[in-house]
């Protein structure tokens, strides 16, 4: 009779001890898998954005790079082909050479990365650039010089400089002549359609502008109030005469 009874407890305390484990084991799972449900949206909006931009920057690697670089605010390097003309005046790229910048702006999220590639890609349209090369691409983006074979240039304010000098994404659109709303939908064609006759520009050489370090946190210093000058000295109110003795009049 003992023995049952103490089998009894021993089967009672296993089913407690099974219950108990239950929630901790439920709760572990759900953890899990939220954390990899993030991870997933984050690099698709990154592979999204590569892929679009893939013929603008000349390759996939060079498009990830980009907005890696932007999205981060670290600094970006892309790799093209040499141009070089022959004596027909066709370009052609024999060598890889290596551009590398620092964004001059700090990390932005997704939605401004697009905007500003948009521009620069409109904005390399518009000067009759097309397929850019990867100092073309910084120059639209940081600002720069474009020396073309005929001796003129062409200058870039460039979109990520006037951005962080403050300016709106729609006032750096409407500078450049374009509607920012166009040129989300379709930056290329915005770009050609505002090129005024500079068709397949051939530029020479790229004068990168020098994008110095802006630090935010900072703030500009007082400028000191010039001293105000000595108030002049307030005349002295002239004494009041005494009142009269009234001890004179009628009735005193």
């Amino acid at each position: 009779m003992k023995s049952r009874h103490l089998m009894l407890k021993l089967a009672s305390a296993a089913v407690l001890t099974a219950l108990a484990a239950s929630p901790v084991l439920a709760q572990t799972t759900g953890t899990t898998t939220t954390t990899t449900t993030t991870t997933t949206t984050t690099t698709h909006e990154s592979t999204t954005l590569s892929n679009q931009f893939g013929t603008f920057a000349g390759s996939t690697m060079n498009s990830q790079a980009l907005v890696q670089g932007l999205r981060n605010g670290t600094s970006i390097t892309l790799t093209g082909p040499a141009p070089t003309t022959t004596t027909t005046g066709t370009t052609t790229g024999t060598t890889t050479v290596s551009t590398t910048f620092q964004p001059a702006t700090g990390p932005m999220g997704y939605g401004n990365v697009k905007i500003a590639l948009s521009l620069a890609e409109a904005t390399l349209a518009k000067a009759g650039i097309t397929d850019p090369t990867a100092a073309e691409v910084a120059a639209a983006l940081n600002g720069g010089t474009l020396v073309l074979a005929s001796g003129t240039s062409i200058d870039l304010k460039g979109v990520l400089a006037q951005r962080a000098a403050g300016e709106g994404w729609g006032q750096i659109a409407k500078a450049d002549g374009f509607k920012l709303g166009d040129v989300m939908r379709s930056p290329k064609a915005v770009g050609n359609a505002a090129a005024n006759g500079h068709a397949h520009v051939h530029v020479e050489k790229v004068e990168v502008a020098k994008v110095h370090g802006v630090d935010r946190s900072s703030k500009p210093e007082h400028v000191a109030k010039a001293d105000r000058p000595d108030r002049p000295d307030r005349p002295s109110r002239p004494e009041r005469p005494e009142h009269p003795d009234h001890s004179g009049r009628p009735g005193g």
